[in-house]
């Protein structure tokens, strides 16, 4: 894992710099005096929220739903993510090898930070309100590990099963301790699936139990759009995780605990746009904070149009418009809009996915820079999690009251509806389908399905659309259980680590 921990350094140096002399220059600081104190673990801490912030957006959300079939690619997008959208998924991409090498990154600086933080706490002369804050800090940074590797988790592990959880090398790379080295005879081999959850629960558990002595004792208000995770935020992870296990008592115990908890509401019919545009709502259950002056995001909305009226790059398939949304779904107004797009001197009329639009008060300037704020947990996803899990442990009321839920916010004088075992199972895929365009999740959504897909290369509504779709993307099949439903490990750390060897996921 040669790149990983380059990339740890790295990240040290960020914080501290060092020298190999004997004596430490005056000035100059090394990892045991960087962080000293709760003043400097605060600092530290916030560096955690914006590593957090940025896994909300840009590559690390649209990656993988352009890999797979809600989009097709328009030949005006220059190749813009080609790798992905033409199904050539292979361990030296550099797209991947980022995001592998970038969370790796950002679990060093946590793990820094816990022992720095660990430290500081066994000082007896810490004062009580400094051990509360600490404390905080440090649930905190348990949740961003979990977090990190949850998300590593899902992009290069295999579904999880009770079958498979203990089979050797199934799982990922644990990394607990700050130790950057180049000796590459310490750097770690691949875990199980058990091993791997075993440690973000730990973490989770740990990071629940902490926020909520601090919720308690500092008497913090839990609200919508927090900047910070809370102990709710906890539990929506939780509620998501168990999910992918397949653990549909967890899952419906954490979802109810979030929304019974009526600290979070959908929002409503009238405010559903306008929170793709402003970042704000009542179901934001972690919004992390980006303003003009420290925006540190990238762009989701970028992968998909232009600032340009008559550009796009990517648009949804003709299966995720008209066949997908009902006419009184304020979602087909939401996320899609549409566009003359010119290509070779021609013009074409065809919808655009507009789920991000940009938020006026992020740019820069006159111009459009196309950023939104990272929307990591949704309510909306909590209740989709929780009609999920019900329907799949047979329980069909509380399924159907969810998915009810959900649609009574999202269509115009809804009635609901009550469905029931393999019709109820389709609605509720469908409606994830539905609400969660665009945000991240279709990749492990068909995983653990195990469904396949044929990529839609139809456009009824204007045929003449269909002339500017990249070839290639049209052609785009993935069979059920399809080895690229996970991506491969970069080869980079397959070459430069020996304990990975004979470890690379099957297909690559």
């Amino acid at each position: 894992m040669k790149k990983i921990y380059l990339l740890l350094t790295v990240a040290a140096a960020s914080m501290f710099s060092s020298c190999d002399m004997d004596l430490t220059p005056v000035g100059t600081l090394d990892d045991a005096t960087a962080i000293e104190n709760v003043t400097d673990l605060f600092k530290a801490r916030n560096g955690i929220y914006e590593a957090l912030r940025s896994s909300a957006t840009g590559g690390n959300v649209y990656y993988t739903d352009l890999q797979m079939d809600q989009f097709m690619g328009l030949i005006i997008n220059g190749n813009q993510n080609g790798i992905f959208a033409n199904g050539n998924i292979f361990s030296n991409n550099s797209s991947i090898e980022g995001v592998w090498a970038g969370y790796y990154a950002s679990i060093a600086d946590a793990n820094y930070l816990l022992e720095r933080a660990a430290v500081i706490l066994d000082k007896e002369d810490l004062s009580d309100e400094d051990r509360l804050e600490a404390t905080r800090y440090v649930a905190e940074t348990k949740f961003a590990r979990a977090y990190y590797y949850y998300y590593l988790f899902d992009h290069f592990c295999e579904t999880y099963t009770e079958a498979k959880k203990d089979t050797p090398a199934k799982g990922l790379p644990l990394v607990t301790v700050f130790h950057p080295t180049a000796d590459i005879a310490t750097y770690p081999g691949r875990s199980t699936m058990a091993e791997t959850f075993k440690l973000i629960d730990d973490d989770l558990k740990d990071a629940y139990d902490g926020l909520t002595a601090y919720e308690a004792a500092a008497d913090y208000a839990i609200v919508p759009m927090a900047g910070y995770v809370n102990s709710y935020t906890v539990l929506a992870l939780q509620a998501r995780l168990a999910l992918l296990r397949s653990d549909w008592s967890t899952a419906i115990t954490k979802a109810k605990e979030v929304i019974e908890s009526g600290y979070y509401e959908l929002a409503d019919i009238e405010d559903y746009t306008a929170m793709w545009v402003n970042d704000e709502s009542t179901e934001l259950i972690f919004r992390p904070i980006s303003t003009k002056a420290e925006r540190g995001i990238s762009s989701i909305g970028g992968a998909y149009i232009s600032s340009s009226p008559d550009m796009a790059y990517y648009i949804p398939t003709y299966t995720n418009l008209y066949e997908a949304y009902d006419e009184d779904d304020i979602r087909f107004e939401a996320f899609f809009t549409g566009r003359t797009l010119r290509a070779d001197a021609a013009y074409y009329q065809a919808y655009v996915f507009n789920k991000y639009p940009g938020n006026p008060a992020l740019n820069a300037g006159s111009s459009n820079d196309l950023l939104n704020m990272g929307k990591p947990f949704r309510l909306s996803e909590t209740y989709l999690i929780l009609a999920e899990a019900a329907c799949e442990a047979g329980d069909e009321t509380t399924a159907n009251d969810a998915l009810n839920a959900i649609r009574s916010h999202r269509i115009y004088d809804y009635t609901d509806e009550t469905y029931s075992g393999e019709d109820l199972r389709q609605e509720i895929r469908a409606e994830r389908a539905k609400e969660l365009i665009g945000e991240g999740f279709r990749m492990s959504d068909l995983r653990r399905w195990g469904l396949g897909f044929s990529r839609d290369s139809s456009y009824p509504i204007n045929p003449s659309v269909e002339e500017i779709f990249t070839v290639v993307d049209t052609q785009v099949e993935y069979k059920a259980n399809d080895y690229r439903y996970v991506w491969p490990i970069p080869s980079t750390e397959m070459e430069n680590n020996p304990q990975l060897k004979g470890q690379q996921n099957p297909g690559y």
